[in-house]
């Protein structure tokens, strides 16, 4: 079985970190988004994967993918965005006849994969989907179910015919390109996945719906990348074998060999990277912090710093932060208060 990763989108809901790099390529715990996806994958069993690209994407995506052991890469080229179920039939060739999963790599599973593809090779119906309950399901892809069957599937319906909602992972055989080819655009211009599936219900064909065990995140907007990160820190244990001077670290910490740790606090669970500087500082709970960079003079908690990022002489906790690549936040010698903040890579900020 293979899988296809559709990673060629511009993920505008999470501008302006998004405006230099992908959204696949965003950090969470450490890793790539995609890096979790393609983990996720093979720990399923999967380890041939397509990856589809567009001419923008291409380059960081394989940048973030350079030393991935254990699985097959192949980049894909999706020139146009003309939606998921155009991706889907872009990877048609590099598919040929096999069975595939379609993962949307924005999107975390408490369990992974597996249940899934697990479920689909035992009973191996045309299509089977992962369906999770939400409160609001006019925004995704919507299913109306027989038992497991699922007899109808709307893409952002106005009218939600039922509140089990498409959760970003997908099980098909190779069926579903003879309905993808050819078929009309959707209102929106796009060829949806949605009408793909709805095509092999009214074939007669068994689609069926796995309600989502455990938590589900869709990483799509800033606040979601805090949470998933958060969730994926639980999952850390402690391991401390960086310099660690005249500090005080409670609760679930990772400080690799070549970080340093000098008269700071951390409270975790909290996951340094390679290279990290944490002096004279304070780490709070749920906070990750990229290769690289430094935390000096400063407080920090429930936020992602990514690599070479530097927070010096801010005297106002910061929390709930997204900073990029290399951005700065640079502070002066007031009264400690809140900021939250949403930072692109190789920003600078100053708060004066």
């Amino acid at each position: 079985m293979k899988a296809i990763i559709p990673a060629a989108g511009l993920g505008t809901r999470l501008r302006p970190l998004t405006f230099t790099r992908p959204k696949p390529v965003l950090r969470v715990a450490g890793q790539p988004i995609i890096r979790h996806a393609i983990r996720t994958l093979q720990d399923a069993g999967i380890t041939d994967i397509g990856v589809v690209v567009s001419d923008i994407t291409r380059e960081e995506i394989q940048h973030a993918l350079r030393n991935v052991t254990g699985v097959e890469i192949t980049l894909i080229n999706q020139h146009e965005q003309l939606g998921l179920g155009h991706a889907v039939l872009t990877a048609r060739e590099w598919v040929a006849d096999s069975d595939f999963c379609v993962y949307l790599g924005d999107n975390l599973f408490e369990f992974g994969a597996k249940p899934f593809v697990d479920h689909f090779q035992e009973e191996r119906p045309a299509a089977l989907i992962a369906l999770v309950e939400v409160a609001d399901p006019s925004s995704f892809g919507v299913a109306e179910m027989d038992g497991e069957r699922i007899t109808r599937l709307v893409e952002k319906p106005k009218n939600p015919p039922s509140n089990m909602a498409v959760a970003g992972l997908y099980c098909f055989t190779p069926e579903i390109f003879t309905v993808l080819d050819g078929m009309a655009p959707s209102a929106r211009g796009e060829y949806e996945i949605t009408d793909g599936i709805q095509g092999l219900i009214e074939r007669g064909r068994a689609v069926v719906g796995q309600p989502v065990r455990g938590w589900w995140k869709d990483t799509g907007r800033p606040a979601d990348l805090l949470d998933a990160n958060r969730l994926l820190l639980e999952r850390i244990e402690t391991d401390i074998r960086g310099t660690v001077e005249d500090s005080v670290l409670t609760g679930r910490v990772v400080v690799p060999p070549s970080a340093r740790v000098k008269n700071s606090k951390i409270v975790g669970p909290v996951l340094l990277a390679e290279g990290v500087v944490i002096e004279d500082a304070y780490i709070g709970p749920f906070t990750s912090i990229g290769k690289g960079s430094v935390v000096r003079n400063a407080e920090v908690e429930h936020s992602v710093l990514d690599e070479g990022a530097s927070v010096e002489s801010v005297h106002r906790r910061l929390q709930d932060c997204l900073i990029g690549v290399r951005a700065q936040v640079r502070g002066d010698r007031t009264m400690p208060r809140t900021h939250k903040l949403t930072i692109s890579d190789a920003s600078v900020v100053e708060l004066v």
